[in-house]
């Protein structure tokens, strides 16, 4: 057997043990190390073991993914993030489908913050789902704009899939995360039309609320709620005006919150120990899973698998759109499966050849690859997302109907990566700015 075709074989093999539930770390590690032993022996296999999993604990540029999760756990734990629902409620009510906007608007803050869709979902799914349902929501409605918003998360900075795919890459982490801006505004923005001209067209879906607020209401809350779009500008702006690297942006981002959180009196040993431990058994889930893609990587290079994907590659050089038709269905079909960060992981250094054989832009491919793995969360029949909303809310509305709301975002979605493909300045804008 080549090496090639033990390279293909142990795909094939990592494919099953995923489909089985093996934990997408423990796949990576025993697949390539197992495919590093049969083409190169007992001792190089040794050495690579040694030798990687230093390499890529030790990269500078991962400490970025610590710091932007204890600054997500920080501001959840002491109640940051508590007040923007209510905040974009008071602001927002007035519009067709109103606490749905508020929701999306909410659930993007919130994300943001957070660093997780999923945490975002479950989050979100106890405080507004509820509050829609009582107001006469449409349960299609109101489940699937938590879904689906809770996403949107993944590209508005702190991102960790860009911190992950940059790495991978070797594209900037700075300029990935300043160029995720624009996309995610932009499909909040869509999400958020598409809300109310369907309910401006089909009331029912969403009652108009009588519910009286007043200016000094909506001013209480946006006070409350301040210190958090403050603390994601301050670590957004010091990268785009050059102050910080990624990595620097993120620790003072995990400093300014314990801040904040001090002068707000509600830092406490407690809040302190629970984001301390959220961060610490986030990082080393990521971590764990960063070494077997290294060595899922290494492996594939002894293989030739990279040289011959490149071959292959050729073919799309001459019709790019082609290259990301396919490549984003693919991702559609494996998230439904896998979790974000693993199957970005997974497919990274096997579709890069694909990339650079076309000679596309990597930091716009990098937008559209996390967008990709967007969609894939909230797309049936196995949308992640969309589990986690009904296995919260429980009983009170069904997976189908879930899902039937989902596919007006869904359809959101192709206006939404049509537009990024058209006009890829729409991610490049803000990072070209810096140069």
């Amino acid at each position: 057997m080549s090496n090639l075709e033990i390279g293909f074989s142990a795909m094939g093999v990592l494919l099953a043990l995923l489909a089985v539930r093996v934990p997408i770390g423990v796949a990576l590690g025993v697949v390539s190390l197992g495919g590093i032993y049969t083409i190169m022996g007992e001792r190089a296999t040794v050495g690579v073991a040694r030798s990687m999993v230093f390499e890529i604990v030790a990269k500078w540029e991962l400490s970025a993914i610590p710091m932007f999760l204890l600054m997500g756990a920080v501001a959840f734990h002491s109640g940051l993030t508590k007040g923007l629902f209510d905040c974009a409620r008071l602001w927002l009510s007035r519009l067709p489908g109103g606490l749905a906007v508020a929701t999306n608007y909410a659930s993007a803050g919130f994300s943001a913050a957070s660093g997780s869709s999923l945490a975002t979902a479950a989050a979100m799914s106890r405080l507004a789902v509820p509050e829609m349902l009582r107001y006469g929501y449409a349960p299609s409605l109101a489940t699937a704009v938590v879904a689906a918003s809770g996403t949107i998360g993944t590209m508005i900075p702190p991102s960790i899939l860009f911190v992950l795919y940059g790495m991978f890459t070797g594209q900037s982490i700075g300029m990935l995360l300043l160029a995720g801006i624009l996309p995610g505004l932009l499909t909040a923005f869509v999400y958020g039309a598409m809300i109310i001209l369907r309910c401006r067209y089909n009331p029912d879906l969403a009652p108009a609320i009588t519910e009286e607020v007043t200016w000094a209401d909506r001013i209480s809350a946006l006070r409350d709620i301040a210190p958090l779009p403050l603390l994601i500008l301050a670590v957004v702006g010091s990268m785009y005006a050059g102050f910080a690297t990624a990595t620097e942006a993120a620790g003072f981002g995990a400093f300014a919150a314990i801040v904040i959180a001090v002068f707000r009196g509600s830092m406490s040993p407690k809040v302190m120990f629970d984001s301390i431990v959220d961060t610490l058994r986030s990082t080393g889930t990521i971590f764990y899973i960063a070494i077997g893609a290294t060595l899922f990587s290494r492996f594939l290079t002894f293989a030739g698998v990279p040289q011959f994907m490149s071959g292959l590659a050729d073919n799309f050089a001459y019709d790019p759109l082609l290259l990301l038709a396919m490549i984003g269905g693919i991702y559609l079909v494996l998230g439904m499966f896998l979790d974000p960060m693993g199957l970005l992981l997974l497919t990274i250094p096997i579709f890069l050849p694909f990339f650079e054989a076309a000679d596309l832009n990597l930091i716009w491919v990098g937008v559209l690859t996390v967008k990709f793995i967007e969609i894939s969360l909230i797309t049936p029949p196995v949308g992640l997302n969309a589990y986690v909303v009904r296995g919260v809310i429980g009983d009170a509305v069904q997976l189908g109907t879930i899902f039937k709301g989902l596919t007006w975002f869904l359809a959101a979605e192709v206006l939404i990566v049509g537009l990024l493909v058209a006009f890829p300045q729409i991610s490049l804008l803000i990072p070209l700015s810096m140069q």
